[in-house]
């Protein structure tokens, strides 16, 4: 009996054994094919900004696995032959705007007020760590001015809208591309014609809203597509298209595929990243935007952004529908308006114009007590990096200048010059930082030779209408912008959140632009810019203690299959950025001398590179 019991344990354990060895196999199987394989699944999904492992060569032409070391100064780094790609479901992510942090992080966010479209920015340890691929069949964007009426549908694979929006001709698929008719909510039949018909009922010189030079940026809330923006260029007048990543999803996607101006935003409880005064013009149609919410806050961000005299034009039921609803709204929206001193500037049809004051006597002279208030003496208007808004007037303090749209107004020194001479007559607000007039004409023209020192340097590799969308990274009076006028192209500027906020100089340039933090992710979607240029930027973020690598990575999500990078440095910067070329797939165009005469250039390098064209084998087979 003994005997019979010791063989039967001993073929249990053997079996036991068995079953072990085979599960250990099988784990050894199945994770190894995770953490060794070539596909570019969620095997490529890598958190943390220093771990820089390789996962797969997942991509056409890989580089072997090893590794070189690099840093900015001291400190070296692990340096990467390949950055892993990451999972083709990631290719139109948008970090700081990704609905699955909000998830992850359990965040208690008010849907109610749209925190949720806000930003909210992983942390170090859930960044992707990867490339963003992109999508199967990806080509070469259409050139501008032919990206203004279509794109390649493989590019923005999203054709709800065209269905959705069928009645509104916004957009409309055609076989390979995506067409815009140049159609609204409310202009079905064309922009252009809606445009005209609001430069009429301010009775503006031949139906043309930039009014002689007068009106040159206008900001467009709720712009769908921004076909407003786009057909606004022809006049002059450049827009800041801005809508969330919302249900519409793709809208500010496809503007900028288009080649025109747009950002990711939402009127929710943070300020709009745009300094006091910035906006000649508002325009709202059909934007769906309760402006009646806690106690008129978001109307009151719109009045902090427009100039004096600045109008905001509104298309929706409320102006002109009957139904109780609907008067309601516009019974209470008009007495909001008359309290914080607007007037209706004119009415028509589906569409009211109000304008804000010119000066402080309306507000000096509302019944005490009157709601809104005026905010109080210590506010900033012009902080925005995460600044709640309040629901109260900026009132023009005694020390600024007034910005008056007459030009009778101009010889005594209070308005801005029309449109183009604006682009290079000194600022009147160069005087809120301590800049003389000689240093920002000093400053134009040096930008402007550097420029064409640029363009020299890009000319063996560019063709007529290249580049459309491009970025200064670190704009500080917008010169660089100014200098790119006679091109057909437009430049996003970005001002640091913690220096100078010259922003409100760029704006009264009559540019666009915004405030940022390069230390996170920029609130755009993947591929949408052909040129960065960064001056200084990776030294500014090195003084942050800020990752430079995952700089790398976001310059490389934003910018678009063949664009070009700027980068202004020291040589260490340069030195830094070439050892991540083969990693990032970006190829060298040129090196120079700096030659900026400025007393903080020090000894920087200018040094191009442009980004190769590469898409992942699953992405081929999918088009395939």
């Amino acid at each position: 009996m003994r005997g019979r019991s010791d063989g039967g344990q001993k073929k249990r354990l053997i079996t036991s054994l068995c079953a072990v060895a085979i599960f250990l196999g099988f784990l050894y199987v199945y994770y190894g094919s995770i953490f060794g394989s070539s596909s570019n699944g969620a095997s490529a999904l890598e958190y943390g900004s220093k771990s820089l492992r390789k996962i797969g060569s997942s991509y056409l032409g890989g580089d072997d696995e090893s590794s070189t070391k690099s840093g900015l100064e001291d400190g070296d780094v692990v340096v990467p032959k390949t950055f892993p790609v990451c999972d083709d479901r990631h290719s139109e992510l948008i970090p700081c705007l990704d609905r699955n942090i909000i998830y992850q992080m359990r965040l208690k966010l008010d849907l109610s007020v749209m925190e949720h479209y806000e930003r909210h920015c992983p942390p170090p340890e859930r960044r992707y760590n990867c490339l963003i691929p992109p999508p199967p069949g990806y080509k070469v964007p259409i050139k501008w001015p032919q990206s203004r009426d279509e794109v390649w549908k493989a590019n923005i694979p999203h054709t709800h809208l065209a269905h959705e929006k069928s009645d509104q001709n916004w957009m409309v698929v055609k076989g390979e591309k995506i067409v815009f008719p140049g159609g609204g909510t409310h202009f079905h039949y064309g922009a252009d014609k809606y445009i005209a018909s609001i430069a009429n009922m301010l009775n503006f010189s031949h139906n043309n809203l930039n009014n002689e030079g007068r009106v040159r940026t206008v900001l467009d809330v709720g712009c769908g597509v921004a076909s407003f923006g786009a057909y606004l260029l022809s006049s002059d007048i450049i827009a800041m298209s801005l809508a969330p990543n919302d249900v519409h999803q793709n809208q500010i996607q496809f503007a900028l595929e288009r080649g025109i101006p747009a950002y990711l935003g939402v009127l929710g409880t943070k300020r709009l990243p745009y300094p006091s005064r910035s906006f000649e013009l508002a325009h709202c149609s059909r934007c769906r935007i309760d402006w009646l919410q806690r106690d008129g806050i978001l109307l009151l961000e719109l009045d902090r952004l427009l100039r004096p005299g600045g109008y905001f034009a509104y298309s929706s039921p409320e102006a002109y529908a009957q139904d109780e609803e609907d008067l309601r709204i516009w019974k209470e929206m008009s007495a909001l308006v008359e309290r914080m001193c607007w007037r209706i500037a004119a009415k028509r049809n589906q569409t009211v114009i109000w304008q804000k004051p010119l000066t402080n006597d309306c507000y000096i002279e509302r019944a005490p007590g009157t709601n809104p208030p005026l905010c109080r003496s210590d506010d900033d208007p012009d902080a925005v990096w995460g600044v709640p808004m309040e629901a109260c007037i900026t009132p023009y303090s005694d020390r600024e200048y007034i910005y008056l749209l007459c030009d009778d107004q101009k010889a005594k020194g209070s308005g801005l010059a029309p449109w183009p001479a604006r682009l290079t007559s000194p600022p009147p607000r160069l005087a809120d930082f301590g800049y003389s007039n000689e240093m920002f004409e000093k400053d134009t023209e040096t930008w402007r030779q550097q420029v064409e020192n640029y363009w020299n340097l890009l000319s063996a590799k560019i063709e007529a209408n290249t580049l459309r969308n491009l970025m200064d990274m670190k704009a500080n009076m917008g010169s660089f912008a100014a200098a790119l006028k006679e091109r057909n192209v437009w430049v996003m500027n970005v001002i640091p959140e913690d220096g100078p906020n010259t922003l409100k100089l760029i704006y009264d340039r009559g540019l666009i632009g915004t405030t940022h933090n390069w230390c996170e992710a920029f609130s755009t979607y993947p591929r949408t810019y052909d040129l960065l240029h960064a001056w200084t930027v990776f030294s500014d973020i090195e003084k942050k203690g800020c990752s430079a690598e995952d700089l790398l990575l976001e310059m490389d999500r934003i910018l678009r299959p063949r664009g070009f990078i700027i980068i202004r440095d020291k040589q260490p910067v340069i030195d830094f950025v070439r050892k991540y070329l083969s990693a990032l797939h970006w190829e060298a165009v040129a090196t120079a001398d700096s030659s900026l005469d400025s007393e903080h250039e020090g000894d920087n390098v200018v040094f191009i590179v442009r980004k190769k064209l590469w898409l992942t084998s699953e992405s081929i087979l999918n088009s395939e």
